[in-house]
């Protein structure tokens, strides 16, 4: 078996809920979202992980906590891992970005790859320093399953960059559920992926839960 990485997005919170830009707000779990973690770490303890590692935010490591629970194995907390700053739009929902940022709102929407939140990152930094993670999980681990728990826009920046789309195109392309894991083999002629935002691992009750 080569190298394969679960991203995991963190179970539901009251931000993922509502809508509202969360980078780097500390909205705590739900009970749906705690629930989420716990059924993650019931359908996949049994895997050969050989390593767990998560954003330092309080929502994605009570996500990953379960599982490294189950296993044993220790959570190494990774900065790269976190979400995108938001800046100014932090808190609020798009409807009062459009009124509050327009212009900057729409730059954004135009290309995130290359256009910041106000007073946040833009997609290309995040790209940047998740791409060190992901560089030394390879260096570190030449084989095996690694859990990496993290947030919506960070996942789908590094699905972008490990399969070659752009990431000014990262909110265009892809779609990551609250709660959604993907999978990407690290294969001989470069990252494959296997399964991208699924969420049939939750219990039917969770499954029409907020996905935003």
């Amino acid at each position: 078996m080569g190298l394969i990485l679960y991203f995991l997005r963190h179970g539901e919170t009251t931000a993922s809920q509502t809508g509202g830009y969360c980078g780097g707000l500390y909205p705590e779990l739900t009970p749906s979202g705690l629930l989420m973690a716990k059924d993650f770490a019931d359908r996949h303890a049994s895997l050969p992980w050989v390593a767990i590692l998560s954003s330092p935010l309080g929502r994605a490591v009570a996500t990953a906590k379960p599982l490294c629970e189950a296993t044993g194995i220790r959570m190494q907390i990774k900065d790269g891992l976190k979400e995108i700053a938001f800046g100014q739009w932090e808190g609020k929902t798009p409807e009062e970005v459009t009124i509050k940022f327009h212009d900057d709102y729409i730059r954004w929407l135009t290309d995130p790859g290359w256009n910041a939140p106000t007073g946040g990152k833009k997609g290309i930094e995040v790209a940047r320093r998740s791409s060190l993670v992901l560089e030394e999980i390879e260096n570190a681990y030449p084989a095996g399953n690694i859990l990496i728990v993290s947030h919506k826009a960070t996942i789908r920046i590094m699905l972008c960059s490990l399969l070659g789309i752009d990431i000014g195109r990262f909110r265009d392309r892809i779609d990551i559920p609250v709660g959604a894991v993907s999978v990407v083999e690290m294969a001989a002629h470069g990252p494959r992926i296997h399964v991208l935002g699924d969420r049939s691992y939750l219990r039917e009750s969770l499954r029409g839960r907020a996905v935003l």
